[in-house]
């Protein structure tokens, strides 16, 4: 009878960790979550359009501001030409601010390629680098799901702002929530470098898809 019940008991634990398994990878949150403010920002290692490489941590002690990035994007397009995006880059940078742009295109998809992003880059008159992230990785631990979507780091690493450039999703600064334009990343840099949380930390992205 004993021997009977051991030969039952290990197919029913092998189901039940079988079972744990599929649960672990069906349930939100199973997988590793996108970086939250207040944590650790995830580190990474990528490549500008000239192939030269770029990590995370070579800017520790400094404020960094990544910006997901599709130059095929019309909200990219419209934040560059018309809205908040055209000159808060170098105004921070001016300031000794890292500012990095990462495009997590697929290769092949809408945005992606070297020469589309360094056309884009000159006709935005962007000084600050386009990283490319092809697999995705980086964007995906980053929770990044729109074109733009902004992260702003502290100088001791950690994730302060994760959001939308400001509260005018159509782009252009036209059509502020509220009726008043907010620069969410220029509200969140002057928190950081007074000394102060960040008020508003994490916002809703507005944009296009990551084309991951």
């Amino acid at each position: 009878m004993f021997h009977r019940w051991r030969m039952i008991q290990k197919p029913m634990s092998i189901y039940f960790s079988l079972a744990a398994f599929l649960v672990a990878g069906l349930l939100p949150g199973a997988a590793s979550a996108a970086a939250a403010v207040g944590a650790e920002a995830p580190g990474f290692t990528l490549k500008d359009l000239d192939g030269k490489t770029v990590q995370l941590s070579d800017y520790k002690g400094k404020i960094v501001v990544l910006e997901w990035f599709n130059p095929s994007c019309p909200f990219v397009r419209a934040s560059h030409t018309k809205g908040s995006l055209v000159t808060t880059a170098k105004k921070y940078t001016d300031q000794g601010v890292v500012w990095l742009a990462i495009n997590s295109g697929a290769s092949g998809k809408e945005g992606s390629g070297a020469d589309k992003n360094r056309a884009a880059a000159q006709s935005f008159a962007m000084s600050h680098p386009v990283l490319l992230d092809e697999d995705g990785k980086v964007g995906k631990a980053y929770g990044a799901t729109n074109t733009p979507h902004m992260f702003v780091i502290g100088k001791d690493g950690k994730l302060l702002y994760k959001g939308a450039i400001d509260n005018s999703p159509d782009g252009e600064g036209q059509s502020p929530q509220g009726g008043k334009l907010v620069n969410f990343v220029d509200a969140a840099i002057g928190d950081i470098s007074a000394g102060k949380p960040v008020k508003v930390a994490d916002t809703k992205a507005y944009g296009c898809s990551v084309k991951y």
